[in-house]
């Protein structure tokens, strides 16, 4: 049995089947509701099988499976083909591993070479209020302090993903992407001095779940005891409009385990990640 991409008239199936695990399929539900099931939007995804699908496969800048076994991934596998479009997969992490290596059989060095693998992150959520007081500096970011928080997202992303530069067309892509989480409401942080030294933004959303990003201390400030009123006071933000917080973490990150722990935030699953 083949896979499909599916269209606008799969809508409501889709949405059933991400219903089932909104936590965990969080970043598919947001590019549903971003519009990708419509044509001319960037990204495809794919349902298995072809006629009543029950297994999902999200093929963007990120790849990510929903719902998958054995005998999906295989079709998944066919499905993506040899040419790689995206730098990562991720999601539930015995599906992103089974497909991971599917591709790396089947198509080989376009998916067997990898820059990093992060096999185990805790994936972690929370539907009630934080058990951390809230730190009441942490607002939403504006445009004033666009330029500042910028620097601080590009310092996460370079911490998180462990590369130094960027080229121009990424650099660019990425600003438009921050601009757009100002722009949103999606980005929080605490400014001192014209300078934001923390961070937070809301990323995927959808299913009445939205999921936590990109959180980031400036150095100077680590160790202090700020951390997990910071997280607090999102989590208030990002509660105030939806059910669930949620987030993924690496599990060597344990002191910002322990943060996520405090302010009330438990395991629900495992994510990995494969990036190109």
């Amino acid at each position: 049995m083949r896979a499909r991409i599916l269209t606008p008239s799969d809508a409501e199936a889709v949405k059933r089947l991400l219903r089932a695990d909104p936590v965990s399929s969080i970043f598919v539900a947001s590019r549903v509701e971003s519009g990708v099931l419509q044509p001319h939007t960037p990204g495809t995804l794919w349902g298995w099988p072809e006629g009543d699908f029950r297994a999902l496969l999200h093929i963007g800048r990120n790849m990510v499976p929903v719902a998958a076994d054995q005998l999906a991934i295989s079709a998944f596998v066919e499905a993506v083909g040899r040419r790689r479009l995206s730098q990562a997969i991720l999601g539930p992490a015995d599906m992103a591993l089974q497909l991971w290596a599917g591709l790396a059989r089947r198509w080989g060095r376009n998916y067997s070479v990898t820059r990093e693998i992060r096999p185990r992150q805790p994936l972690m959520a929370i539907s009630t209020a934080p058990r951390w007081p809230a730190d009441t500096r942490v607002r939403p970011i504006t445009f004033r302090e666009f330029d500042s928080y910028l620097a601080a997202s590009l310092a996460m992303f370079r911490e998180e993903v462990g590369s130094g530069t960027m080229d121009q067309q990424t650099e660019d892509s990425f600003r438009r992407y921050c601009h757009s989480l100002v722009a949103n409401g999606r980005a929080f942080g605490i400014v001192e001095d014209g300078h934001v030294v923390f961070k937070a933004d809301i990323g995927a959303a959808g299913n009445l779940v939205a999921q936590m990003q990109g959180v980031w201390l400036h150095p100077s400030h680590r160790g202090q005891g700020i951390s997990a009123g910071a997280v607090a006071a999102v989590t208030e933000y990002v509660l105030a409009d939806y059910r669930t917080a949620c987030l993924y973490v690496n599990d060597f990150n344990v002191r910002a385990i322990r943060c996520y722990e405090r302010v009330g935030f438990s395991q629900t699953g495992e994510f990995s990640t494969v990036l190109f």
